[in-house]
């Protein structure tokens, strides 16, 4: 048995518009399957996709329709360095648009995380490589919502079309 792992956090690096989702799956096919879902569900979507490849020769796998969202994929699955986990930027997309139809991918296993705030990957790293054990999305609650809250939070869903009236 190896000894206990060493923890660590790896801050995501990424502009504040770009959203992201960062996940776990169990084959190379993820790749395909993520590019093809995101095209097909949101034409015109901007996307960079960075898969981290965990047996043979434990490649970064990168597809995607953009080329800096794709370097940005890469360099933060890099960073993170954690077995079979995935990590889609979006741009002019949201992460509710194909949230839903990536977890019903079936090789996808778990979403850590879909979300524009500043976030940081928690990992836990041994002898055997990297996993993540979970992320620190945003910041701590300062309060609790009120009217004024609640009327700028169903403004925001009416604008972005989620709500009406």
């Amino acid at each position: 048995m190896g000894g206990a792992p060493e923890f660590s956090t790896v801050t995501i690096k990424k502009p504040d518009d770009v959203n992201f989702i960062l996940g776990q799956s169990h084959f190379i096919k993820t790749v395909e399957d993520i590019y093809e879902t995101v095209s097909g569900s949101v034409p015109g979507a901007k996307f960079g996709l960075a898969f981290c490849e965990s047996s043979g020769d434990c490649l970064v796998r990168v597809e995607g329709n953009d080329e800096d969202l794709k370097a940005m994929a890469r360099d933060n699955a890099l960073a993170i360095g954690a077995g079979h986990s995935f990590i889609l930027f979006l741009r002019d997309c949201f992460p509710i648009n194909v949230l839903n139809a990536i977890k019903n991918i079936q090789e996808v296993c778990t979403i850590y995380c879909a979300t524009a705030n500043p976030a940081e990957v928690v990992i836990a790293e041994s002898a055997q490589g990297r996993g993540i054990m979970g992320v620190i999305d945003g910041e701590k609650p300062r309060g609790v919502e009120g009217p004024d809250g609640i009327a700028w939070r169903t403004g925001l869903l009416r604008r972005f079309g989620y709500k009406r009236g």
